[in-house]
């Protein structure tokens, strides 16, 4: 299972973005989780098939409706865990 990791930054706090990401990512049957962060980015941590995850990552540029995304960040890597799920962490 392949495994990425993305940082995105810009406005993406309190703008309805881990919603719009985690519905992208169900709607790509993808698994995995989203966080707001202290420094006001957003950890996504996404499993699925390489293509899917590619793809997600131009959905994580575009962001939701009142976002504005300076930058995604992607670190791909070999999946320690397996998620069932795409959640929200708070």
């Amino acid at each position: 299972m392949i495994e990425m990791q993305c940082t995105v930054t810009g406005n993406v706090q309190n703008v309805a973005y881990r919603i719009y990401a985690q519905d992208a990512a169900l709607s790509l049957g993808l698994t995995g989780w989203v966080k707001n962060q202290a420094d006001g980015s957003v950890v996504v941590v996404a499993q699925g098939l390489p293509d899917i995850l590619k793809e997600f990552v131009e959905y994580l540029y575009e962001g939701s409706l009142n976002a504005k995304v300076d930058s995604v960040g992607v670190d791909w890597r070999t999946a320690k865990v397996v998620y069932d799920e795409f959640s929200i962490k708070y």
